[in-house]
């Protein structure tokens, strides 16, 4: 029995060591808590993110998160996953999804499909990064609601420093267009600023006529 332990105590240790060196990106430490802050186009806040690694099991973590509304009322709360290996990072497609419209459906039966968002834990000026996206049908009788994102010509555009109210980051720029279809379509522009260790540190959203629409800021990280 002492043996078995033992066997087990060095299999669970491995395997957390391993979850947490595969990924270079993005915090994969149990109890890691960081914070995202949404502002809308006039720089108001709108929205603020609250995130904790729940759990890590294998190469997979659990994500948790509670979104409250500008004045601090919770409107939503969910988890996803997080999958690391050698190529990188996967990211549930799941959460892709804007939670302000999950927590609209919750009471009712939602099915989703997709790809998974991949980042590669080698990233390089000029590399291209794989499409991902989500489909999400609501099933309101007598008839389903059907809603899709897709995210495209995802570039990583170089290097930068980034400085927020969690501290100032070496981050490298990728952009991306994404598209919304819910009975109309709706494209914009984006900028993300991924941080080693950390994730994102800023996202800028842009319309197509290039204006600034929104922005999202890691505002607190605690290990």
């Amino acid at each position: 029995m002492r043996i078995l332990i033992i066997i087990c105590a060095f299999f669970c240790i491995t395997s957390e060591a391993i979850s947490q060196d595969c990924s270079t990106f993005f915090p994969m430490n149990e109890g890691t808590k960081f914070q995202i802050t949404v502002y809308d186009k006039k720089d108001e806040v709108s929205g603020i993110m609250d995130y904790v690694v729940k759990e890590v099991g294998g190469n997979t973590a659990t994500m948790f998160y509670e979104m409250h509304d500008e004045k601090g009322k919770m409107l939503n709360s969910s988890e996803y996953s997080m999958n690391c290996s050698d190529d990188g990072v996967t990211i549930d497609f799941s959460s892709m999804m804007s939670p302000e419209i999950l927590g609209q459906y919750e009471d009712m039966e939602v099915e989703m499909t997709g790809t998974d968002l991949l980042y590669p834990n080698n990233l390089s000026t000029g590399q291209s990064l794989p499409d991902a996206d989500v489909f999400m049908t609501v099933k309101m009788p007598p008839i389903n609601l059907k809603m899709n994102m897709n995210f495209f010509n995802r570039k990583v555009e170089g290097k930068e420093s980034v400085t927020t109210p969690a501290g100032t980051f070496d981050c490298y720029l990728i952009t991306y267009d994404s598209e919304a279809k819910m009975g109309f379509k709706m494209t914009n522009t984006n900028k993300l600023w991924l941080s080693e260790g950390h994730g994102m540190v800023l996202q800028e959203t842009y319309n197509k006529k290039g204006k600034l629409i929104g922005k999202s800021v890691l505002t607190a990280f605690n290990k």
